[in-house]
């Protein structure tokens, strides 16, 4: 029995350091999407409101107006697409803005998008955008995760394992999640 739970040990702290990396990425990601009502965990939205005159020689058309919103209003980025949601408003997609003016009023909304990059890719892992082999490793990842949870509670013996303490708080572990799916779900 020693020499069994020697092997389990030394198994568990290798698995353990195996899936440390993983581990935080999945939990950062985890707590930035749990959140993701609140606030965006892939993107920091900046909004600045302008007025902005266009000349009736820039009313002409659709195209001037998108023309002269660019010249005026957008340093050296692409336009990528535009549309007239309605007859009094023109919305513009850059590289790197969303512009929205308003015809009558001359008001021009602009959101500046910026990625958050360490919350953006793990996001991209967590929700497994890649698909793929990203699958595997994230089954594998999620595999090892339970292999340590079951091992360790064969970590400690005696009265601060499973005879006693351990057993109080796997109860609790397990009766947590089944008190908020009894309030939430069911």
């Amino acid at each position: 029995m020693k020499r069994w739970r020697r092997w389990l040990r030394a198994i568990h702290r290798d698995i353990g350091y195996i899936l440390t990396g993983l581990t935080v990425i999945y939990s950062i990601s985890g707590i930035a999407v749990n959140h993701a009502d609140e606030w965006n965990p892939n993107y920091v939205i900046e909004k600045s409101t302008t007025v902005l005159k266009l000349d009736n020689k820039d009313l002409s058309s659709t195209q001037s107006i998108v023309d002269a919103i660019m010249s005026k209003a957008v340093d050296n980025e692409k336009l990528k697409n535009s549309f007239r949601p309605d007859s009094n408003t023109i919305k513009i997609f850059t590289e790197k803005h969303n512009i929205n003016y308003d015809l009558s009023s001359g008001e021009l909304t602009k959101e500046e998008i910026k990625a958050r990059p360490i919350l953006k890719a793990s996001n991209f892992l967590h929700l497994n955008a890649p698909k793929r082999v990203w699958t595997y490793v994230a089954d594998t990842f999620a595999l090892g995760l339970i292999f340590l949870a079951v091992s360790g509670l064969f970590m400690v013996k005696g009265r601060n394992g499973m005879k006693w303490r351990g057993t109080w708080f796997t109860i609790a572990g397990i009766l947590i999640p089944l008190l908020f799916l009894l309030l939430y779900y069911f």
